[in-house]
């Protein structure tokens, strides 16, 4: 599959944020590192973005939270877990079908090689 620039970039600043810390540490603290290699990068994001769910009119706020929307274009949703399942996929593809956002990456750091922890999604 080839990825735009975009794509490639916000790749490059995973595999960066797992050559330097490896596997093993909390989603959350891969997370806040993401963000810094993003930043550095010059790659705009939000993280935490909230994502209403609208319902007969109206937005609700159901507690989602997209893990880190970039560029407006695409989102990532990070997990560091033993092996990646199909709620994890299902996840993303809701936040992806909720937002509009038609591409989106499931980034599992708990892995030996990043390349073997990124799924990537098209809508």
């Amino acid at each position: 599959m080839k990825f735009s620039k975009l794509s490639n970039d916000v790749l490059g600043c995973a595999i960066e944020v797992h050559r330097t810390l490896g596997p093993g540490l909390l989603e959350s603290t891969y997370q806040q590192c993401l963000a810094r290699e993003l930043h550095l990068s010059h790659i705009a994001f939000k993280s935490e973005q909230p994502l209403p769910v609208e319902y007969k009119g109206i937005q609700l706020d159901c507690g989602y939270r997209i893990d880190i929307l970039v560029e407006n274009e695409i989102i990532l949703e990070l997990k560091a877990v033993e092996s990646l399942k199909g709620i994890h996929e299902a996840q993303l593809l809701t936040y992806m079908k909720l937002s509009g956002i038609k591409q989106g990456f499931l980034l599992n750091f708990n892995v030996n090689m990043m390349k073997d922890g990124i799924k990537s999604f098209v809508l």
